[in-house]
């Protein structure tokens, strides 16, 4: 496995023809070990282009979603660094718990090409079709108090709204749906689901789970009016893994920053620029009441601030309201 991961590295960090010498001396492995390395790449999906006398050159990637694939695009430290890698599981958030449960480090990634029991937020279903999005949890071990971890879905909103910008440019109009459903165009993208261990004052882990439309194109009824895919908004299919890389890194620096300061201080401008809900009028449901308001942006604490018809000024807590568009989702 690793030393598939590494062929693969450094055929795509090699611009010309890398051969089968070079590659047996630097792994020190036979020719033959080599030539199944780069059958299984062919078998996997990858226009390898193997020519006699000069190597290997890798001429295509498609949208290989393999744990070598994911492995070979990782430039973090810790952020997806250790890969749990399945082509179907019930729910990758479930096997993150397990894995903390089990000791596994900080940073742990589960990756799922197709789940049958994807949740999204208040027990919702989460429609999970293989060879098309991104579903992904990670493992987190902050040394905060429990009271805190709630920020960590924005922190993560704002690394997958990043790690997007990143890999499709950042003329999209992709903005964040308070606290943590990416919009584009109105539609959502993506949604967030962040659950935890914990003692009264100590945080076991907190496994953060991400869902991305990535090159879906068919909706279930229900959703297909308010819901989109890269593929849709941007007009062709996008690679899942470089995706999946691009949001590690932002993780890596934004929950470093989140550390610093224990509170969303350091990253508030930038998730504000992105609130789709930033000086809008919105709808607040709540358990007792629902009202219209006018939102201003979030706080340090990640609460909305929204101004009440009469002016006065209130701080809603995501756990215990929904936040809607007057006229529609957003």
């Amino acid at each position: 496995m690793k030393m598939k991961t590494e062929i693969l590295k450094l055929l795509r960090e090699t611009d010309g023809y890398v051969s089968g010498q070079q590659i047996s001396e630097q792994f020190g492995v036979s020719r033959t070990a080599v030539w199944k390395v780069i059958r299984q790449l062919q078998d996997d999906g990858y226009q390898v282009e193997a020519v006699r006398n000069k190597g290997y050159h890798i001429v295509d990637s498609p949208d290989v979603m393999t744990k070598e694939e994911l492995a070979s695009l990782m430039k973090t430290r810790w952020a997806g660094r250790n890969i749990l890698y399945y082509d179907v599981t019930d729910s990758t958030n479930l096997r993150i718990k397990q894995a903390g449960d089990e000791g596994a480090p900080h940073g742990t990634l589960a990756v799922a090409d197709r789940q049958t029991a994807g949740r999204g937020r208040r027990g919702r279903t989460w429609e999970s079709p293989a060879g098309s999005s991104i579903y992904m949890s990670i493992l987190l071990r902050p040394e905060i108090a429990p009271n805190k971890a709630s920020m960590l879905t924005l922190v993560m909103a704002l690394n997958v709204v990043e790690g997007i910008q990143e890999c499709i440019g950042n003329d999209r109009d992709i903005q964040i749906k308070w606290p943590n459903d990416i919009i584009i165009n109105g539609k959502k993208l993506a949604g967030i689901l962040t659950e935890m261990s914990s003692q009264i004052d100590y945080i076991n882990h907190v496994t953060v789970g991400v869902g991305i439309n990535v090159n879906t194109t068919d909706f279930p009824e229900e959703i297909a009016q308010t819901a989109t895919s890269l593929r849709i908004e941007c007009g062709h299919t996008v690679k899942r893994a470089p995706l999946i890389a691009a949001v590690m890194e932002r993780l890596e620096e934004n929950y470093e920053t989140f550390l610093e300061t224990e509170d969303l201080s350091g990253l508030l401008d930038r998730y504000n620029a992105l609130l789709v809900n930033c000086d809008r009028d919105v709808q607040i449901i709540g358990a007792k009441e629902t009202y219209q308001a006018h939102a201003i942006g979030i706080d340090h604490t990640g609460e909305l601030i929204v101004r009440r018809e009469d002016g006065s000024i209130e701080k809603i807590n995501a756990g215990e309201v929904s936040v809607r568009g007057v006229y529609g989702y957003t």
